[in-house]
């Protein structure tokens, strides 16, 4: 399982468009909850779980913080995918008059999350946080292949949708990251 995860990270990094010809291939929809976003969540939360504890001494207060920072990257990146996903697939039923497609779209955002994911688990052990946010701009190529060859757009709305899309992708997560952590302050 392992292998074909680290297989298809690595092929949407490296060649976008031939892992969406791969996807649209394999029909797409089959495992992407269970066999990529949710093991890519998984990551990232530990690799903020164990990260916190680099250079610092182990001790109650900083396994309460190791918690929370586990817990608000795995929410917001649940979250974000699936109000992604929702709110693409409306944009598309609105803007590109198409019909209700929630399962593809979940497999496009899954899969255009990869920039996402890698650099929360590298960030998560490493802090890059400005290099995070440029290499973020990743993204936009991994949601154009996306767009053109999973999702079939118009060439004419082809880079306005690109442009939204990843918008959408990488804000999402970031907002309710950020909602997380002032709600857990303020709880606290």
């Amino acid at each position: 399982m392992y292998k074909g995860l680290f297989h298809q990270i690595v092929s949407l990094l490296s060649a976008p468009g031939e892992a969406w010809d791969k996807i649209m291939e394999r029909g797409g929809v089959r495992d992407i909850q269970s066999g990529f976003v949710y093991p890519l969540i998984g990551l990232c939360g530990l690799s903020e779980f164990i990260g916190t504890f680099i250079g610092r001494d182990f001790s109650s207060l900083m396994f309460q913080l190791a918690l929370t920072r586990c817990c608000a990257v795995a929410v917001a990146l649940f979250g974000g995918f699936f109000l992604s996903a929702y709110l693409l697939n409306k944009l598309g039923m609105g803007w590109l008059k198409r019909g209700d497609a929630y399962g593809k779209m979940l497999v496009f955002v899954g899969y255009s999350m990869v920039v996402t994911f890698v650099l929360d688990i590298i960030s998560g052990l490493v802090s890059i946080d400005l290099l995070h946010w440029i290499l973020q701009i990743y993204t936009l190529v991994v949601v154009f292949e996306g767009v053109r060859r999973w999702l079939e757009v118009p060439e004419r709305q082809q880079m306005a949708f690109t442009i939204v899309a990843t918008l959408v992708i990488l804000i999402c997560p970031a907002l309710i990251e950020y909602l997380f952590n002032q709600l857990s302050v303020i709880l606290n």
